[in-house]
């Protein structure tokens, strides 16, 4: 799940346009994704929740479930949604076979009963990940979410000087079309999908071992260099203007949030030195 923060009063200031879209913030979201990803590779329809009126339905990308409400979804609401117009839709193209592991993180709403019992009666059997260890256990953590992050963090900088309509419908329109092209990368790559239920050790290797910390660490990076340069960012992020050296990295968000919910066995942290990091991994 990826929650998406529109903020109005910056993107009436054309100074700051590229910086309305982001992926944390408070109060209540204007979009929430919800991707799935199967362990053979396939991607699911995701399913976006938005606030406000929706666009014209004829526009959807044939990869996107729409549900549009004034005063959005709540959060078990949103994985009722799911569980009906995605999981359940997938189990019944299958035959209704036997259940399907469904690796979730944590937090509070996927553990409610209410949701148990919506995931059972879908057909999926919930893996939960222990609080903190998403960034290295969870499939889409491993590559995906950072990627996409990056992905319509850059789509929206190359078109915010442009947009001249603050109109909600008309930029939900426009996130849609992003979506729906990362999601058609995303669909034919599906050895890279694969590869991150292996380094989540979520799938064995092929010898049969999980791989260390430091090791999953480097095939992590290794594989969201892979998944930008098909999304097309990777270069581009580092020599275009629209994303200039940021001398203060602490005081981006994104990536305060990405270092405080994330594991850190093979990165360096301020007061610890290599060797300390190296025993700590065993």
């Amino acid at each position: 799940e990826i929650s998406l923060f529109l903020d109005v009063e910056v993107l009436g200031s054309d100074e700051r346009k590229e910086s309305a879209l982001q992926t944390v913030g408070n109060g209540e979201p204007w979009c929430e994704l919800v991707l799935t990803l199967l362990a053979d590779g396939s991607v699911l329809p995701a399913l976006v929740i938005s606030r406000g009126r929706p666009p014209c339905p004829t526009a959807l990308p044939k990869s996107i479930l729409l549900e549009s409400k004034e005063s959005g979804c709540g959060d078990d609401e949103i994985m009722e949604l799911w569980a009906a117009r995605v999981w359940r839709k997938h189990t019944e193209c299958r035959g209704g076979a036997s259940k399907g592991m469904l690796v979730l993180d944590c937090h509070r709403t996927h553990l409610s009963e209410e949701v148990l019992a919506v995931l059972s009666a879908a057909g999926a059997l919930p893996a939960v990940i222990p609080a903190g260890c998403s960034s290295r256990t969870q499939p889409l953590d491993v590559c995906v979410k950072r990627s996409l992050k990056n992905f319509l963090h850059k789509k929206w900088r190359e078109r915010a000087r442009d947009l001249a309509d603050s109109d909600s419908s008309a930029l939900l329109q426009l996130l849609l079309g992003w979506l729906g092209e990362a999601l058609e990368v995303l669909g034919n790559c599906p050895e890279l999908i694969r590869k991150s239920f292996l380094v989540a050790s979520v799938l064995p290797g092929p010898a049969g071992d999980s791989g260390s910390p430091r090791r999953n660490g480097d095939e992590q990076e290794e594989l969201i260099a892979a998944m930008e340069e098909r999304l097309k960012i990777a270069k581009t992020r580092e020599s275009s203007p629209e994303f200039p050296e940021n001398d203060d990295p602490e005081a981006d968000p994104e990536i305060l949030h990405r270092l405080f919910e994330g594991e850190s066995e093979a990165e360096s942290f301020y007061g610890f030195e290599e060797a300390d990091l190296e025993l700590m991994e065993i």
